[in-house]
């Protein structure tokens, strides 16, 4: 717990100070003037911003994902030998040039995920219990979903979606909070100069926690698009039916845990059945995504 803490200081720290000095280099440290908001510094403002916290957290992926997880890196030679073979055919298929790093973590959890801030600069990390719990056809199918993750760019992608809705949220909060501001000091009152101080912090701030909130659905839109086309490619890679087997695997993995009443399972919840949760889930629920593949293998 406190060697993550202080990663995620440490990453938050590295991120304040790399703005603070694109912003000084820049000349961007004021967006407000004698006669209101400077649109121009405040756009890029908002980007430098929006955009530094996405692209710095992308470039220190494949470190805070070993770091926190506590991955491990296996090696082509050693006791789980043949994953990573299977890891480096799919991604040779996938036109990767440099081989992504292949790593294991101790995790009852079925999981695995890919990071890292380019295709060839990649990480495929396995939990120790989808290991334990998928067949090798099912676990072949997950590792070609990740591996079309890398191939199809999709960290960089996020990062680049994530940081403009980032900065659109901090733009937006800024110019309707000084709406808000200028709407007040031209009130009954004449002398009213408005909300100002630490009033001003408190609105921007509870405005941007609601376009957050809005962004976060724009976010989650194109992230499920992102799975389906991983999907996609990861039939391409491994073939439909292994895809479909790992996607069953999942599904069949998940309700034996619901069924037992095992904690974990909120942990591995990646879906929601509410139509309104379901606009904020990073992922479609598994049965629309084998429908899309069955539907795909129909109209081949």
């Amino acid at each position: 717990m406190i060697k993550r803490f202080a990663l995620f200081f440490g990453v938050n720290i590295a991120i304040m100070v790399t703005v603070t000095t694109i912003l000084s280099l820049l000349g961007v440290g004021n967006y407000m003037n004698a006669y209101g908001i400077d649109y121009t510094s405040l756009i890029i403002f908002c980007l430098v911003w929006g955009m530094a916290g996405s692209f710095i957290s992308l470039m220190l992926s494949k470190f805070m994902a070993k770091t926190m997880y506590g991955v491990q890196i296996i090696t082509p030679t050693g006791q789980y030998g043949d994953l990573v073979r299977r890891v480096h055919t799919l991604a040779s298929r996938a036109g990767i040039v440099v081989m992504p790093e292949v790593g294991i973590y101790n995790s009852p959890e079925v999981n695995a995920f890919a990071t890292g801030p380019s295709k060839n600069n990649s990480l495929v990390a396995v939990s120790s219990g989808l290991l334990s719990k998928m067949s090798s056809d099912e676990v072949e199918g997950v590792l070609a979903h990740e591996i079309a993750h890398i191939a199809n760019g999709d960290m960089v992608t996020m990062a680049l979606v994530q940081g403009v809705v980032n900065a659109f949220v901090m733009f937006l909060a800024r110019v309707v909070a000084f709406a808000i501001s200028s709407a007040m000091s031209s009130s009954d009152d004449e002398k009213s100069e408005g909300i100002g101080g630490l009033a001003n912090y408190v609105v921007v701030m509870v405005l941007q926690i609601v376009f957050g909130i809005l962004g976060s659905i724009i976010v989650a839109f194109f992230s499920r698009y992102r799975e389906y086309r991983a999907d996609s490619g990861g039939a391409k890679l491994a073939g439909k039916e292994k895809m479909i087997a790992a996607l069953s695997g999942l599904t069949r993995t998940y309700e034996s845990l619901a069924q037992g009443g095992r904690s974990e399972v909120r942990a591995m919840q990646i879906s929601s059945k509410s139509s309104l949760l379901a606009l904020f889930s990073t992922h479609p629920s598994l049965e629309n995504r084998i429908n899309a593949l069955k539907r795909a293998v129909q109209l081949v």
